[in-house]
């Protein structure tokens, strides 16, 4: 009888505690490379600008592409896809082509205080002249005999908002520039326009020039 008993206990399964061990770290590791995983993929869907967005436009989700990056906390001063409500935003500072939509750049109204006004071009743009670019409007008067005043500064960093290109392969009409200006600058801009005064555009400035 004992001698069964002892046989007994030597055919019980007995586990090494080096198994218990390696057990143990495997399931830690693996534990560990899908916390590292999940972290990893915590990216978040936001829209960016497919192209430069100028203030006083009105946008639609459709206007936007999405972009799933990795911000962490500041993912949250960003426009996350499924934000843009029925009627849309209207853009509130310029937002160029490619950049993520900040949350401080849109609006639900259009309190920008700008209009839009199309100024035909007299003659080839300068260079930089682009949707988003700044330009003084400088206008001169039109006297007799064909003479014009001297110029004076009419409107002070003016935003383009767009350039109109004109259609067909011949035209003497040259291209047209979308402005955006203060609304206090407007009646003096269509008066000038109307009047056939010289209006030409000049890179602004910028501060640190």
């Amino acid at each position: 009888m004992a001698r069964r008993q002892e046989r007994g206990e030597r055919g019980a399964l007995r586990l090494d505690p080096r198994l218990i061990i390696g057990i143990v770290l495997i399931a830690g590791s693996t534990i560990g490379v899908w916390t590292l995983v999940s972290g990893l993929d915590d990216g978040v869907e936001v829209y960016v600008a497919r192209d430069t967005l100028t203030p006083g436009t009105t946008i639609q989700a459709d206007d936007l592409g999405t972009e799933s990056v990795r911000l962490g906390a500041a993912g949250a001063h960003y426009l996350a896809v499924g934000d843009v409500p029925a009627d849309g935003f209207v853009i509130t500072r310029t937002v160029h082509a490619g950049e993520l939509v900040p949350d401080a750049a849109v609006d639900e109204a259009d309190r920008t205080g700008l209009a839009t006004i199309v100024v035909p071009s007299r003659g080839p743009l300068p260079a930089g002249i682009a949707a988003g670019a700044q330009v003084d409007v400088w206008t001169a008067k039109q006297v007799e005999r064909g003479g014009f005043e001297p110029p004076s500064v009419l409107v002070s960093g003016a935003e383009i908002a767009g350039i109109i290109e004109s259609e067909g392969m011949v035209s003497t009409d040259g291209v047209s520039v979308e402005l955006l200006i203060p609304r206090e600058k407007v009646a003096a801009l269509l008066e000038a326009l109307a009047a056939a005064d010289a209006i030409d555009l000049v890179p602004a400035r910028s501060a640190g020039e």
